[in-house]
């Protein structure tokens, strides 16, 4: 089968390649999986640099333990372990395995069978794939953590990326009034997708704009913590959904010290991946919701995508479609 590897750290461009490997066999608990398309997260850029450094200690200190990217998968079960009562060979499935590994960058997967759930056949494969990590996040960011309310004010940083355009349309369904911080050349689809404010985060820090917010969803986390509140109403939440290590430290440390002294709170999501994909699923059928593909792309052209994506230029979900897909 063909799989986008590394053997060592860098440049996504440089260091990637596509190259035949063996097919996997599954084990007692996993499904093997022919993946028909596959997106792009935070992870794959991070993974592939070795950037953090504090990846490291995760990934292979040295050289990467895990040699094929991606996290997320929407294909057809080809095989199953002799555990696996869940799947029949032929269901389709989707979903985020990064709580069982790696390796969506490629024809084919093993992973554990929790891993996944069924895919409807109302929601395509490319579709499928752009779902499970983004809209976890955006929803646990939310509602779990932030208990969004209806008609408040919230602000979403990195608004045009893939977390971001599926939370506008959460936070639209409650009636909340929304800004969206990004690039100046997102700003158009932004406002299209459902934001009632937009922000060029290279011409305005929204921190410093005299603006409050009830809530703040964060998915790049680059300033002090202190820096939020000045952008928090009272009573006001701040929620991360990730960013560089060291910026999420200075925030759980500090966030930990400000609650004992102000009424404004600063949060990190621990994701709880596929948790209430059946709720977008409901969501889906009655049209509430939408999906905003950057792509599909093919698998040849991943080495460039993550440099893409690493440098912020996405407009939604970056969605890569396998050649044998449907």
């Amino acid at each position: 089968m063909k799989a986008v590897q590394f053997t060592t750290y860098g440049n996504p461009e440089r260091v990637l390649a596509v190259r035949e490997v063996e097919k996997p066999i599954p084990k007692n608990h996993e499904v093997l999986v022919k993946i028909h398309a596959t997106a792009l997260n935070d992870y794959d850029w991070s993974l592939v640099r070795g950037k953090p450094y504090l990846y490291r200690l995760l990934f292979g200190l040295f050289k990467p333990k895990v040699p094929i990217p991606g996290m997320e998968l929407a294909g057809m079960v080809d095989a199953v372990g002799s555990d696996v009562t869940k799947f029949t060979v032929g269901e389709a499935v989707f979903g985020d395995i990064s709580a069982y590994g790696f390796g969506t960058f490629a024809e084919y997967v093993c992973v554990d069978a929790n891993a996944l759930i069924k895919k409807p056949e109302n929601l395509s494969f490319e579709e499928a794939t752009a779902v499970p990590h983004a809209f976890c996040l955006a929803l646990q960011a939310l509602r779990d953590l932030g208990n969004i309310k209806k008609g408040q004010k919230i602000l979403i940083n990195g608004g045009g990326g893939g977390v971001g355009t599926l939370a506008v349309q959460l936070a639209k369904l409650e009636g909340c009034v929304v800004t969206g911080v990004d690039s100046g050349e997102k700003l158009e689809q932004m406002k299209a997708i459902g934001y009632d404010f937009v922000v060029d985060y290279k011409k305005t820090n929204f921190t410093k704009r005299g603006e409050t917010y009830d809530l703040i969803l964060d998915c790049k986390t680059n300033q002090y913590p202190w820096s939020y509140l000045r952008a928090l109403s009272p009573n006001g939440k701040y929620v991360t959904i990730g960013g560089k290590p060291a910026s999420l430290l200075n925030l759980l440390f500090f966030g930990k010290i400000l609650s004992l002294f102000s009424t404004k709170k600063l949060q990190i999501v621990s994701l709880k991946p596929n948790k209430h994909l059946d709720y977008f699923l409901e969501l889906f059928s009655q049209k509430k919701i939408q999906i905003f593909i950057d792509g599909p792309y093919l698998l040849g052209d991943t080495p460039r995508l993550i440099q893409y994506f690493g440098e912020g230029k996405h407009q939604g979900k970056v969605v890569i479609r396998l050649g044998h897909a449907e």
